[in-house]
């Protein structure tokens, strides 16, 4: 009796096991009659049966699909999606530039391909202004300023460089020599009125000896008081 009650609960489970196998169909049925690829009854959507199979319908193939003009039909297992067409095809067929019905703009049929148009080659003056560089892109090209110039308005301007301060001849000029610029310039009057008071004339001997007395103040003046700073400090 205890080995019966044992082996009962195993048994159901082996017929549980064996019920859910049979009456399991695969994904592609919707009913079966077993749980065989071959054994389907009714097919599920995007499916259609054949010899009591579910084949996959290409919809891409058919009405069935729907897909903007700027896509194509992709097929997948039981439906379809619609992927966007290369950018140089207007309508395409599939993916990539050889499969385009129509090339877009910027775009030219090279054998069976839309390829770029590089329209800085092509074009004689594709950018208007000389401080423009024509730089090719995918279907198209644009217009850069060239080295040392900026866009301002939509017209390149030369870019201006800081504004450096231009100093005076004499802005730097120290004290000391200003006192040396100026003992020359007085040296130079001098020499002047030397040549010309050698000639005899009274007027300019007179002016010369005064120049040479002032001088020669000066000098005495200026040693003067360095010798008394220095023997002021000495003490």
């Amino acid at each position: 009796m205890i080995l019966w009650n044992l082996l009962l609960p195993t048994w159901l489970c082996s017929l549980l096991a064996l019920v859910v196998q049979v009456l399991s169909c695969p994904d592609t049925c919707r009913t079966c009659s077993g749980p065989n690829h071959n054994q389907c009854l009714e097919c599920t959507t995007g499916w259609t049966l054949h010899d009591n199979s579910c084949v996959d319908i290409d919809e891409c193939g058919t009405e069935l699909a729907q897909c903007p003009p700027s896509s194509y039909c992709f097929n997948t297992e039981g439906s379809y999606e619609c992927r966007g067409c290369d950018q140089a095809c207007v309508g395409c067929m599939g993916s990539g530039p050889a499969r385009c019905k129509k090339c877009a703009s910027g775009y030219r049929l090279t054998g069976t391909k839309c390829l770029d148009i590089d329209e800085c080659s092509e074009r004689v003056l594709p950018c208007i202004s000389l401080d423009e560089l024509c730089t090719n892109v995918d279907g198209s090209y644009r217009c850069d300023c060239a080295d040392g110039f900026s866009r301002k308005d939509n017209v390149c301007v030369k870019n201006h460089l800081p504004s450096v301060h231009e100093k005076g001849l004499f802005e730097d000029i120290q004290d000391e020599e200003v006192e040396v610029l100026q003992q020359m310039f007085f040296g130079v009057v001098l020499c002047v009125l030397a040549t010309l008071a050698a000639k005899g004339d009274m007027v300019f001997t007179s002016i010369f000896m005064g120049g040479v007395a002032a001088m020669a103040g000066y000098w005495l003046s200026h040693k003067g008081s360095h010798f008394l700073d220095s023997f002021l400090k000495g003490r």
